[in-house]
């Protein structure tokens, strides 16, 4: 029988890095943890991101995931908001990298479908379903429900991957 899989799900921003973690056996998702990563606004755009990189290093360092999975980037209207979501990104993605952990990456509509059922769901469905889904579990923003809605879909993900592969059945 194969142990659980502990997931981590990361929402990058600039501002507010949304942080989630899950186990998940045999199809079942339990919570471990989850939380936001919020530089200090005032500090010049090299120091956040090194905020960032740290605080990821220490939820990787600390909870021990074996997968890591974040949002691909969606197109935003503001030029300056997409670059800046882009060095968050790379930051996040990197620190992960330097745990030798891969990162795979997920559409927003995968995700919304992973958790909801419907690619197209509105961020309340998706945040009322990851309630439902990780009983107890408290989110302080959307942050952190979208980073644990990113787990539980790379969970479901690498269940089926596991599945199709006769892995741990």
């Amino acid at each position: 029988m194969r142990p659980a899989m502990r997931h981590l799900g990361l929402d990058p921003g600039l501002t507010v890095t949304g942080w989630g973690i899950v186990d998940a056996d045999r199809g079942r998702l339990s919570h471990v943890a989850n939380g936001r990563i919020t530089p200090d606004p005032k500090l010049e755009t090299s120091e956040r991101l090194n905020v960032l990189r740290d605080g990821v290093l220490t939820v990787i360092r600390r909870f021990k995931p074996e997968l890591v999975a974040i949002e691909e980037v969606f197109v935003a209207r503001n030029p300056g908001t997409a670059l800046k979501l882009g060095m968050a990104r790379g930051v996040v993605m990197a620190a992960a990298a330097a745990e030798g952990l891969a990162v795979a990456e997920y559409a927003a509509r995968v995700v919304k479908k992973a958790v909801v059922g419907v690619g197209g769901a509105e961020k309340s469905q998706v945040q009322a379903m990851v309630r439902r889904l990780l009983p107890g579990v408290e989110i302080a923003g959307d942050d952190e429900g979208d980073a644990l809605a990113v787990a539980i879909c790379h969970a479901h993900s690498a269940d089926i991957e596991r599945r199709r592969a006769g892995v741990g059945a």
